[in-house]
């Protein structure tokens, strides 16, 4: 299984913060694909179902060999009519028809696998992620993870993972079983960096493919001017006045913010693919652009200096500043 150097995320084809067309949903994926991104990620908890709907939608037709998709288990999607008349409270804007429930269970992750590839319109996915099992340790290790692994003894998918926007968690499951990938959001960023303490060396030495994600801390790093987002809450003004300090090394040596955040996580050698969610496919061709142009050794050493990036982030394959 391949993944593209970028992948797109596809929370936002859910709804996230604000509402999208089915129209603009579709447009958004096919710049994707026309920029050569062929790594889609989704979650029945992106809008109780919608990312992976309108995923499979605009995947329809093209040739199954030729892309990657991953969604995720341990969120179970069941029927809440009194909530139809509500919005979602979970930062989607989608009616609350449906409530969440946490189930790491075999019977879950089966159920929950079965649903997915029902709204995705697929017979397989290649690639499962336990998802956020931070309050599930046990229950994620002993029946949703064997479960899956299960599967791809039998074929059914390629790979299995954990994706978590915390780095002890994710070490302890690389240490403890076989998984083939983990998605980490927002946690090796030129804003957070704890995954090199332990997280990145470890999957670097037993093989197991990082997928980045949460590279912009939920907005706070996505536009050449700091954002007010941090991790999908309202960004402490510490927070904001250090993304300003970076953004004004950045534009010192003719870089964008945004450019400088995609280029940070995508040199480490575990890392496969950064993905990166777009609300529009003006997005997808911007953040497509800024990850195809190079940053200057010059600007990582001048972060570094002023105490804005840690000494050990690798700049280069094999590098660091």
């Amino acid at each position: 299984m391949k993944v593209t150097p970028q992948g797109l995320g596809c929370a936002q084809l859910g709804n996230l913060y604000h509402a999208m067309s089915d129209e603009n949903a579709t447009a958004t994926v096919d710049r994707a694909w026309a920029e050569g991104i062929r790594y889609f990620d989704t979650a029945p908890h992106y809008g109780l179902g919608l990312s992976e709907r309108r995923l499979g939608r605009a995947l329809a037709g093209r040739p199954r060999a030729e892309f990657v998709v991953s969604t995720k288990v341990g969120r179970l999607l069941e029927p809440d009519p009194a909530g139809a008349s509500r919005r979602d409270d979970a930062g989607f804007d989608v009616p609350a028809a449906y409530r969440r429930r946490f189930d790491f269970s075999r019977d879950g992750v089966l159920r929950s696998l079965e649903e997915s590839l029902g709204r995705l319109g697929l017979d397989r996915v290649d690639l499962v992620y336990v998802h956020d099992p931070d309050e599930h340790w046990a229950a994620a290790l002993d029946e949703a993870l064997p479960a899956l692994f299960e599967l791809r003894a039998q074929g059914v998918i390629e790979a299995v993972g954990v994706g978590m926007n915390q780095c002890p968690m994710l070490a302890e499951f690389v240490r403890r079983t076989e998984l083939d990938a983990l998605m980490v959001a927002g946690r090796y960023t030129l804003l957070d960096q704890p995954a090199l303490d332990e997280l990145l060396p470890l999957c670097a030495e037993r093989g197991v493919a990082v997928l980045a994600a949460g590279v912009f801390n939920g907005g706070i790093l996505a536009t050449p001017s700091p954002g007010t987002m941090y991790d999908y809450l309202p960004a402490a003004p510490d927070l904001v006045a250090r993304a300003e300090r970076i953004a004004a090394v950045c534009a010192r040596h003719g870089v964008e913010l945004p450019q400088a955040a995609l280029a940070l996580p995508a040199a480490h050698p575990a890392v496969a693919s950064v993905v990166v969610g777009a609300h529009s496919p003006e997005q997808v061709t911007d953040n497509a652009r800024r990850a195809r142009e190079p940053v200057p050794a010059a600007l990582w050493q001048e972060l570094i200096a002023a105490g804005l990036l840690r000494a050990d982030t690798v700049v280069e394959a094999g590098m660091t500043a």
